[in-house]
């Protein structure tokens, strides 16, 4: 099954939540002009968030009166291409001669772990060597999962003992992924959002290690939210936001919920685009997230 037909069978529970009710509600209604605040209803229910919905009905409603649109089709076309516009693209990790340092950030409980390992398969299948830094040292059995999923992955894994200082596990991390040439080094960290001092100061340990260590690598920042929380989704990326220079988000558990409409909310009102999803547990469930697969699959 290719992973455009895995994500049209992962957002079916959105899908339902949103454009279902839609269709239905073109069916049940003859003037354009009575669907906006059912519209707004569906909309807000798939949490899409009340300043991203109002946005985006802003905008329908200046296409329709612009464009003269009566027909509920011609609506439904105009409604994509706004939600096709305002998502916009993810962007690429980049790789060239020097390395990639993909810096994974999130609460636990997101699957961090398990977008880990998916990462380091996608990448792996694409040629790249991988190695990946267990830098959550603080919570039970977080290097052992990482091990896990590193073997399914078939790539390294640079783990100290359970309480070891994350920055000392990186900059071993550093010196064995350019021993073996990798193409990319994965950082998994601490998820202690509820002390935001200790992770920023955290995260700025690690950072000053790859700042002198691979002042040359290209750097990202991903942030790994859970789909299914909805709006919570959107306060954790405010508060890590606060914390890291996030460079792109992923999100997870997409097939588990009808709130896939968090994704406009996010990328509307932080400005952080999607790089990656994932729609299953299995390891190749997650792949680059493409905007125009992700509307199509909604809208198809």
């Amino acid at each position: 099954m290719s992973f455009f037909e895995k994500l049209k069978r992962g957002l079916q529970k959105t899908k339902n939540a949103i454009f279902k009710p839609f269709a239905d509600l073109f069916k049940s209604l003859r003037k354009v002009d009575e669907l906006m605040e059912e519209l707004e209803e569906i909309l807000v229910c798939a949490d899409v968030g009340a300043y991203t919905t109002e946005m985006i009905l802003d905008r329908l409603r200046e296409e329709i009166k612009e464009n003269k649109i009566k027909d509920s089709d011609d609506v439904k076309v105009a409604l994509k291409d706004i939600m096709l516009e305002m998502i916009g693209e993810g962007g690429e990790i980049t790789f060239n001669d020097e390395m990639t340092v993909i810096l994974i950030i999130g609460v636990n409980g997101v699957g961090k772990t398990t977008t880990i390992g998916k990462i380091a398969s996608s990448l792996k299948r694409n040629k790249k060597k991988v190695v990946v830094a267990a830098a959550d040292t603080f919570r039970a059995a977080a290097i052992d999962q990482l091990n896990v999923w590193t073997d399914r992955a078939g790539v390294d894994l640079i783990k100290h003992t359970e309480g070891s200082d994350p920055a000392a596990v990186v900059f071993d991390a550093i010196n064995a992924a350019k021993k073996r040439n990798a193409d990319a080094l994965i950082i998994d960290t601490a998820g202690r959002l509820h002390n935001k001092k200790n992770l920023m100061n955290e995260l700025a340990k690690i950072d000053r290690v790859i700042t002198r260590e691979l002042p040359n690598a290209n750097r990202e920042t991903l942030l790994v939210l859970d789909s299914t929380t909805g709006q919570n989704a959107v306060n954790q990326a405010k508060e890590f936001k606060n914390a890291a220079d996030i460079t792109g988000l992923v999100l997870t558990k997409l097939d588990g919920t009808a709130k896939g409409g968090i994704v406009f909310s996010i990328k509307n009102e932080l400005n952080i685009p999607v790089k990656f999803i994932g729609v299953g547990e299995q390891i190749d469930d997650m792949e680059k997230f493409n905007a125009n697969d992700f509307i199509n699959a909604l809208f198809d």
